[in-house]
């Protein structure tokens, strides 16, 4: 077939209201069938909707904020389908404790559809013949995903490479590029939540797996202005030119959600802000397959509009086209150049060191009395808690009328433009995205990659006002 039908489910997961104190199996039996009830729900609506695979959240059984200890009575030992074959649903007393893979079995199963979902795993280590890398306990606890085929066969397990404040989990020994094959679209790779901005496993899956597909569980914090949840993971997928299946958790304390089924040349999407509290969302939608890389792509040519021929330093560029003098402020905990929007049309750039960034634009619709707009580059080490290599051009709204406040959370916006964005990166991996009013994600109008590094997005007739547009361009060669 060209096509299938795929479906992920954002669920506003029920949690242990104390999850640092231990509980009993039990009693940690008694809290995950609770929102195994919900997956049960969705997984019988998906298949009425004829899905042949549907994703679940990372955390949404069991929830977050374990410590290594009080996690013990969620975990079951999954076995390594590489290794043996079986089935929990038709083979339930083959190991014990593991009451919540025979349920997803089950569930695979009785609505014939490929299903994964995310759970801890417990595997044990050999303290006394690896006793450097065992954790002291004499067993590793993993982050993991699970994925059934239809029949209820447990076809593969993923244990997450890259942890973020987890301090239940371990970091598994030996990096995992894991996939699992279906009848209905080839072969999927696995990853969870923040592998998604690191080369392994995610880059690795495409580069040396050949996956054109990604099954991606996630409890993702949205981190506006330039890592939303729905901008980064449709960024992804347009970038990477491969189809992204990304299931978030609900969680409005910790500002999670924003699901979304997207292809190189689709995006069905979710994103609950401002909604209220209201249940999950399941998500359904047919989705092409993807031939071998370098079929399907999504390029169109486009002439670029600028040069790089003269030499540009920090905060100021020779020759610069742009009107306004730049300046400098924090965005994503990062110091960027910025240069402001002042006119109805115009051709600015801003640079950072070597790095710079163009862009050509007219305003179809702008009140400067309500909105303030800056154009940003950044190059170097991202200054988060844990740190990776970035270069980054983006359009912004900022918060106020003031140039300080730009870089800031913003979640609408009312002006609109067409504009041309374009930049010569020192990596190939460069993530698009164009974030509108009320968190909205829409499709480039031309999306062009040439060699020497130059990326340019040019997008025209926005529907609503403009967040951000970004070029998001990963140096994982710096990490």
């Amino acid at each position: 077939a060209d096509s299938y039908v795929a479906a992920v489910y954002e669920h506003r997961v029920i949690l242990n209201p104390n999850p640092r104190v231990p509980v009993s199996r039990r009693e940690a039996l008694i809290h995950m069938q609770k929102n195994l009830d919900i997956y049960e729900e969705q997984a019988a609506k998906a298949a009425q909707q004829k899905a042949k695979i549907l994703v679940f959240p990372e955390d949404g059984i069991h929830g977050f904020n374990f410590t290594r200890s009080s996690i013990s009575g969620y975990m079951e030992t999954i076995p390594d389908p590489q290794e043996e074959s079986w089935n929990p649903c038709t083979e339930p007393d083959k190991y014990n404790n593991t009451e919540v893979l025979q349920r997803l079995s089950c569930m695979a199963r009785r609505n014939n559809l490929y299903l994964v979902a995310n759970m801890p795993d417990l595997q044990p280590c050999p303290l006394k013949t690896a006793p450097s890398t065992c954790p002291t306990d004499g067993h590793w606890q993993f982050n993991t995903n699970v994925a059934f085929n239809s029949d209820g066969l447990l076809v593969a397990r993923y244990h997450k490479q890259n942890l973020y404040y987890e301090e239940s989990f371990d970091t598994p020994p030996k990096l995992e590029l894991i996939t699992f094959d279906t009848p209905f679209a080839g072969k999927f790779g696995l990853i969870i939540c923040f592998d998604i901005l690191f080369h392994d496993p995610t880059v690795a899956l495409l580069l040396f797996q050949g996956v054109r597909q990604l099954v991606f569980s996630t409890a993702w914090m949205n981190a506006l202005p330039l890592l939303d949840s729905i901008q980064f993971h449709r960024a992804f997928s347009l970038g990477a030119n491969v189809t992204v299946l990304s299931s978030n958790l609900r969680n409005e304390k910790h500002r999670m959600t924003g699901s979304g089924i997207y292809t190189p040349f689709s995006a069905t999407f979710y994103h609950a802000v401002n909604r209220g509290p209201e249940e999950g969302r399941l998500l359904v939608t047919k989705v092409p397959v993807l031939g071998p890389v370098g079929v399907n792509n999504v390029g169109d040519s486009m002439s670029p509009v600028a040069t790089e021929s003269d030499h540009c330093h920090r905060g100021r560029c020779a020759d610069s086209p742009s009107p306004g003098s730049s300046f400098t402020g924090t965005m994503a905990h990062d110091l960027y150049n910025f240069v402001l929007l002042n006119e109805t049309q115009g051709n600015l750039r801003v640079c950072d060191s070597t790095f710079c960034c163009h862009l050509q634009y007219k305003w179809t619709a702008h009140n400067k009395s309500k909105e303030l707009y800056a154009l940003g580059a950044f190059a170097g080490m991202h200054n988060g808690s844990i740190r990776y290599a970035v270069q980054v051009c983006a359009v912004v709204r900022c918060a106020g009328l003031e140039a300080s406040s730009c870089g800031q959370h913003v979640l609408e916006a009312e002006s609109k433009m067409d504009f041309l964005l374009e930049a010569t990166f020192q990596t190939d991996y460069v993530y698009p995205s164009v974030l509108m009013n009320c968190m909205e994600v829409k499709q480039p109008d031309k999306l062009e990659k040439t060699t020497g590094g130059r990326v340019a997005m040019k997008y025209s007739n926005l529907t609503g006002g403009l967040i951000t547009a970004c070029l998001y361009g990963r140096m994982y060669q710096l990490d």
